[in-house]
Protein backbone atom coordinates (compact mmCIF):
# COMPACT_ATOMS: atom_id res chain seq x y z
CA UNK A 1 0.00 0.00 0.00
CA UNK A 2 1.08 3.36 -0.66
CA UNK A 3 0.96 6.81 1.05
CA UNK A 4 -0.11 9.74 -1.22
CA UNK A 5 2.98 11.97 -1.08
CA UNK A 6 5.77 14.08 -2.86
CA UNK A 7 8.16 13.48 -5.28
CA UNK A 8 5.66 10.75 -5.56
CA UNK A 9 3.99 7.61 -3.24
CA UNK A 10 5.75 6.39 -0.68
CA UNK A 11 5.27 2.65 -0.12
CA UNK A 12 4.18 1.39 3.26
CA UNK A 13 5.98 -1.57 4.70
CA UNK A 14 3.51 -4.35 4.33
CA UNK A 15 4.28 -5.15 8.14
CA UNK A 16 3.62 -1.96 9.54
CA UNK A 17 5.71 -2.99 12.58
CA UNK A 18 8.31 -2.05 10.53
CA UNK A 19 7.07 1.44 10.19
CA UNK A 20 8.04 4.17 13.07
CA UNK A 21 7.00 7.02 14.39
CA UNK A 22 10.11 9.57 15.33
CA UNK A 23 8.38 12.94 17.24
CA UNK A 24 11.72 15.01 17.83
CA UNK A 25 12.30 17.92 20.45
CA UNK A 26 8.41 18.90 21.04
CA UNK A 27 9.82 19.89 24.37
CA UNK A 28 8.47 22.46 26.35
CA UNK A 29 11.50 24.84 26.06
CA UNK A 30 11.21 25.30 22.71
CA UNK A 31 7.20 25.62 22.37
CA UNK A 32 5.59 26.69 25.75
CA UNK A 33 5.31 30.88 26.85
CA UNK A 34 8.51 31.50 29.07
CA UNK A 35 10.69 28.42 27.83
CA UNK A 36 14.06 29.15 25.91
CA UNK A 37 12.53 29.55 22.51
CA UNK A 38 10.33 32.01 23.82
CA UNK A 39 13.39 33.98 25.12
CA UNK A 40 15.24 34.44 22.24
CA UNK A 41 12.26 36.36 20.65
CA UNK A 42 10.49 33.26 18.56
CA UNK A 43 6.66 33.12 18.60
CA UNK A 44 6.30 29.61 19.99
CA UNK A 45 2.57 29.73 18.70
CA UNK A 46 3.72 28.87 15.77
CA UNK A 47 5.35 25.49 16.78
CA UNK A 48 2.43 24.76 19.22
CA UNK A 49 0.21 24.97 15.89
CA UNK A 50 1.00 21.36 15.05
CA UNK A 51 0.10 19.51 18.22
CA UNK A 52 -3.25 17.99 17.47
CA UNK A 53 -2.27 17.01 14.27
CA UNK A 54 0.72 15.03 15.70
CA UNK A 55 -1.32 13.81 18.58
CA UNK A 56 -3.45 12.46 16.05
CA UNK A 57 -1.04 10.66 14.64
CA UNK A 58 0.58 9.57 17.59
CA UNK A 59 -3.06 8.55 18.59
CA UNK A 60 -2.91 6.27 15.53
CA UNK A 61 -0.04 4.56 15.94
CA UNK A 62 -0.89 3.71 20.26
CA UNK A 63 -4.14 2.16 18.79
CA UNK A 64 -2.20 -0.40 16.81
CA UNK A 65 0.44 -0.64 18.80
CA UNK A 66 3.10 0.33 16.50
CA UNK A 67 6.64 1.46 17.01
CA UNK A 68 6.52 5.10 18.64
CA UNK A 69 10.21 7.26 18.94
CA UNK A 70 10.36 10.30 20.88
CA UNK A 71 14.08 12.47 21.06
CA UNK A 72 14.66 15.28 23.32
CA UNK A 73 17.75 17.22 22.51
CA UNK A 74 19.22 17.80 26.11
CA UNK A 75 23.25 17.75 27.78
CA UNK A 76 24.47 15.97 31.23
CA UNK A 77 24.33 18.69 33.92
CA UNK A 78 28.28 19.28 34.01
CA UNK A 79 28.15 20.03 30.34
CA UNK A 80 30.34 17.16 29.30
CA UNK A 81 28.78 16.30 25.99
CA UNK A 82 28.50 19.54 24.81
CA UNK A 83 31.45 20.45 22.70
CA UNK A 84 32.41 24.08 22.89
CA UNK A 85 31.40 24.60 19.42
CA UNK A 86 27.64 24.24 20.52
CA UNK A 87 27.76 26.07 24.03
CA UNK A 88 29.63 28.98 22.28
CA UNK A 89 27.96 29.61 19.96
CA UNK A 90 25.16 32.79 19.15
CA UNK A 91 26.01 35.51 21.56
CA UNK A 92 23.19 35.52 22.87
CA UNK A 93 21.95 36.13 26.63
CA UNK A 94 21.23 32.75 27.09
CA UNK A 95 23.39 29.93 26.52
CA UNK A 96 23.30 26.34 27.10
CA UNK A 97 23.57 25.68 30.91
CA UNK A 98 22.26 28.87 31.85
CA UNK A 99 19.26 29.34 33.67
CA UNK A 100 16.35 29.92 32.17
CA UNK A 101 12.36 30.40 32.55
CA UNK A 102 12.11 26.67 33.20
CA UNK A 103 15.19 25.36 34.71
CA UNK A 104 18.86 25.28 32.98
CA UNK A 105 18.90 25.25 29.39
CA UNK A 106 19.08 21.90 27.23
CA UNK A 107 19.81 19.92 30.68
CA UNK A 108 18.52 16.73 30.85
CA UNK A 109 15.83 16.67 33.72
CA UNK A 110 15.30 20.18 33.98
CA UNK A 111 11.31 21.19 33.92
CA UNK A 112 11.82 22.84 30.61
CA UNK A 113 13.80 20.06 29.04
CA UNK A 114 10.68 17.69 29.33
CA UNK A 115 7.89 16.98 26.76
CA UNK A 116 5.30 18.59 26.52
CA UNK A 117 1.87 17.33 28.54
CA UNK A 118 -0.04 16.55 25.25
CA UNK A 119 2.43 14.36 23.60
CA UNK A 120 4.39 13.03 26.88
CA UNK A 121 5.68 9.69 25.99
CA UNK A 122 3.21 6.32 27.34
CA UNK A 123 5.51 3.54 29.13
CA UNK A 124 6.60 1.06 26.20
CA UNK A 125 7.53 4.40 23.90
CA UNK A 126 10.97 4.79 23.18
CA UNK A 127 12.79 8.07 23.96
CA UNK A 128 16.38 8.90 23.15
CA UNK A 129 18.11 11.82 24.65
CA UNK A 130 20.55 12.95 22.01
CA UNK A 131 23.04 16.01 22.50
CA UNK A 132 23.52 17.02 19.13
CA UNK A 133 20.82 17.94 16.41
CA UNK A 134 20.57 14.89 14.72
CA UNK A 135 18.42 11.45 16.38
CA UNK A 136 21.89 9.27 15.62
CA UNK A 137 24.72 11.10 16.74
CA UNK A 138 26.14 9.42 20.07
CA UNK A 139 22.52 7.95 20.73
CA UNK A 140 21.51 4.16 20.70
CA UNK A 141 18.94 5.23 18.37
CA UNK A 142 20.29 3.40 15.54
CA UNK A 143 20.38 0.03 17.64
CA UNK A 144 17.18 0.59 18.90
CA UNK A 145 15.43 0.61 15.44
CA UNK A 146 17.85 -2.18 14.23
CA UNK A 147 16.32 -4.06 17.38
CA UNK A 148 13.32 -3.57 16.84
CA UNK A 149 13.56 -4.13 12.83
CA UNK A 150 12.74 -0.40 11.49
CA UNK A 151 13.01 0.06 8.06
CA UNK A 152 10.61 3.33 7.73
CA UNK A 153 10.50 5.94 9.48
CA UNK A 154 7.59 8.97 9.97
CA UNK A 155 10.27 12.05 10.67
CA UNK A 156 7.77 15.10 12.64
CA UNK A 157 8.77 17.31 15.26
CA UNK A 158 10.88 20.69 15.92
CA UNK A 159 12.42 22.18 14.04
CA UNK A 160 12.01 21.65 10.83
CA UNK A 161 14.75 23.16 8.83
CA UNK A 162 17.28 21.98 12.16
CA UNK A 163 16.46 19.36 13.80
CA UNK A 164 14.17 17.07 11.63
CA UNK A 165 16.15 17.93 8.22
CA UNK A 166 19.21 16.62 10.13
CA UNK A 167 17.74 13.40 11.23
CA UNK A 168 16.16 12.34 8.49
CA UNK A 169 19.55 13.15 6.78
CA UNK A 170 21.28 11.37 8.91
CA UNK A 171 18.86 8.04 8.68
CA UNK A 172 18.67 8.57 4.74
CA UNK A 173 22.29 7.68 4.68
CA UNK A 174 21.85 4.50 6.97
CA UNK A 175 19.16 2.97 4.17
CA UNK A 176 15.84 3.90 6.35
CA UNK A 177 12.99 5.05 3.92
CA UNK A 178 11.89 8.56 5.06
CA UNK A 179 9.05 10.42 5.06
CA UNK A 180 8.63 13.88 6.80
CA UNK A 181 4.86 14.39 7.74
CA UNK A 182 4.29 17.89 6.59
CA UNK A 183 2.07 19.23 8.31
CA UNK A 184 3.07 17.60 11.86
CA UNK A 185 6.79 19.73 11.79
CA UNK A 186 7.19 23.42 12.18
CA UNK A 187 10.09 26.07 12.27
CA UNK A 188 10.09 29.46 13.79
CA UNK A 189 10.27 30.51 10.35
CA UNK A 190 7.96 29.39 7.78
CA UNK A 191 10.08 30.10 5.05
CA UNK A 192 12.81 27.63 6.27
CA UNK A 193 10.30 24.93 6.68
CA UNK A 194 8.74 25.41 2.94
CA UNK A 195 12.51 25.47 1.96
CA UNK A 196 13.08 22.11 3.85
CA UNK A 197 10.00 20.50 2.49
CA UNK A 198 11.47 21.39 -1.06
CA UNK A 199 14.67 20.10 -0.63
CA UNK A 200 14.04 16.55 0.95
CA UNK A 201 11.71 15.68 -1.57
CA UNK A 202 13.82 17.65 -4.59
CA UNK A 203 15.64 15.57 -6.92
CA UNK A 204 13.36 12.27 -7.35
CA UNK A 205 13.29 12.46 -3.51
CA UNK A 206 17.09 12.57 -2.68
CA UNK A 207 16.59 12.36 1.36
CA UNK A 208 12.90 11.49 0.76
CA UNK A 209 9.14 12.23 0.76
CA UNK A 210 7.08 14.35 2.50
CA UNK A 211 2.78 14.36 2.41
CA UNK A 212 0.13 15.15 5.15
CA UNK A 213 -1.03 13.17 8.42
CA UNK A 214 -4.29 12.56 6.65
CA UNK A 215 -2.67 11.01 3.51
CA UNK A 216 -0.20 8.91 5.87
CA UNK A 217 -3.05 7.88 8.20
CA UNK A 218 -5.49 7.02 5.10
CA UNK A 219 -2.59 4.75 4.00
CA UNK A 220 -1.73 3.23 7.08
CA UNK A 221 -5.91 2.23 6.95
CA UNK A 222 -5.56 0.56 3.91
CA UNK A 223 -2.63 -1.66 4.85
CA UNK A 224 -4.84 -2.56 7.88
CA UNK A 225 -8.22 -3.21 6.06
Amino acid sequence: MYVSALPYDYELPADLNRLALVIIDMQRDFLEPGGFGDALGNDVKRLQAIVPTLKELLETFRAQGLPVFHTIECHQPDLSDCPPSKLDRGKGSLKIGDLGGMGRILVRGEPGNGIIAELEPLPGETVIHKPGKGAFYNTEFQTQLQAKGITHLLVTGVTTEVCVQTTMREANDRGYECLMVEDCTESYFPEFKQSTLEMVRAQGGIVGWTAPAAAVMAGMRAVTA
